[in-house]
């Protein structure tokens, strides 16, 4: 205990605050994933391919994200955030930089899917274990503003990007941002670490329902037995794959559906990631006081509203464009801050990091089939408008699973 009785030069429950604000940053930079719409017309262009293989960059990094997230959690385990971290930031730097010399799609699935995507996997999870670790008593609030950064990102990175872009080209913008995010995430990871176990802010006890959750860990194992996992799976996917097929086609949508121009519609991805960014927080918050279950049912009711208003969406419809896709990058962000704050809250933290790495393969599935969705949308259909006929369905869906499912185990489950 007295190892972690000061932090930074202060006690240690004011001085882990400081973790919050190094995992913000780190977001920002794993997060620029998010810009890739800005990305994906010039990218099109450049290598003369239909908009479903120039989505594939973006689909292959999240589910590269999301699958080697798992095997993060566990070199956390063994590791600590600081390796992993340091390690992730390499990696990440690598993928952007060599995709800089990418000759045509396919070399740029795999220096910016494949390797830049699995450096955010290994990355991600050390702020998120670290925030859960120090704040058992504010996980919610605490995950939503480490995360935050990853949805607001692109308030930075579209800005910078499209700017980059327009000046020197996008094969030169990856090897700029590449540089920028190697040397950034190599200083902000270093000061992260874990506390003592057992470690509690002082004074602080868990109430009776956070003891009687907490009184059976689950692993992996035993976690993907219950209901309630699948239930938060389930829902966790649909949610992603809504938000992250907005946020893939923004900027092609205000373009070619709503006829912004291109410069403007760069501008709004950066307006939208703040929403997608105050959303971590927003929900943390509800799933702390509402509970995970209406936090989820309320974030699928809005998924399905934004998908029913996009249904009427065409060409001067500004108004209408802006608050639907406020509300689906709101919502994405949201389902960042549920997810790890349910699978911590439901199955306790000892074996948090390998069983939100599980839980994150959710959102690796949700970047596939948001990519093929919006990508044969508009290749077969011609319009991305079709893509958000199955959105609007699957959060109804959804709505009834977060219902019915999404509830603390209700036994102890034997393996």
């Amino acid at each position: 205990m007295s190892t972690d009785a000061r932090l930074f030069g202060l006690p240690a429950e004011k001085g882990r605050w400081l973790f919050i604000v190094f995992g913000f940053f780190i977001n920002i930079c794993l997060g620029s994933v998010y810009a890739y719409s800005v990305f994906k017309v010039p990218v099109q262009e450049l290598f003369s391919v239909g908009a479903l293989q120039g989505g594939m960059p973006y689909m292959i990094f999240l589910a590269f994200f999301a699958g080697l997230f798992p095997f993060g959690g566990r070199m956390l385990e063994k590791m600590g955030p600081r390796k992993v971290g340091l390690l992730g930031a390499i990696i990440v730097g690598a993928g952007w930089m060599l995709s800089s010399r990418a000759s045509g799609i396919l070399f740029l699935n795999i220096t910016y899917g494949v390797i830049a995507g699995a450096g955010v996997g290994l990355a991600y999870g050390g702020p998120i274990a670290t925030a859960v670790r120090w704040f058992p008593d504010k996980k919610g609030l605490a995950v939503g503003l480490t995360v935050a950064g990853f949805g607001g990102s692109p308030f930075v990175t579209a800005y910078v990007a499209s700017r980059l872009i327009a000046a020197y080209g996008a094969l030169a913008t990856f090897l700029y941002l590449g540089i920028a995010f190697l040397a950034l995430l190599l200083l902000l990871s270093i000061p992260l670490r874990f506390p003592a176990q057992g470690w509690k802010p002082a004074g602080w006890s868990p109430g009776a329902a956070g003891a009687a959750v907490h009184a059976k860990e689950y692993d992996t194992h035993e976690m993907a037995k219950t209901s309630s996992f699948w239930g938060l799976f389930v829902c966790f996917m649909i949610g992603s794959l809504a938000g992250l097929m907005a946020i893939g086609i923004s900027s092609p949508v205000a373009t070619e559906v709503i006829s912004i121009d291109r410069t403007v519609a760069a501008s709004l991805v950066g307006v939208f990631a703040i929403f997608n960014g105050l959303g971590r927080p927003l929900f943390g918050i509800l799933t702390d006081k509402l509970t995970p279950r209406y936090a989820a049912v309320l974030n699928l009711v809005l998924i399905m509203l934004m998908s029913v208003g996009m249904l009427f969406a065409g060409t001067g419809m500004v108004a209408l464009y802006v608050a639907c896709f406020i509300g689906f990058w709101l919502c994405l962000g949201g389902w960042l801050a549920i997810a790890p704050t349910t699978t911590a809250t439901h199955f306790g933290a000892a074996y948090y990091a390998r069983n939100y790495g599980v839980m994150l393969l959710a959102y690796g599935a949700g970047a596939i089939l948001a990519n093929i969705i919006s990508g044969q949308a508009k290749d077969v259909f011609g319009s991305y408008l079709y893509a958000f006929y199955p959105t609007a369905a699957l959060a109804a869906v959804g709505i009834v699973l977060a219902l019915v499912f999404i509830k603390p185990p209700a036994v102890s489950v034997k393996s």
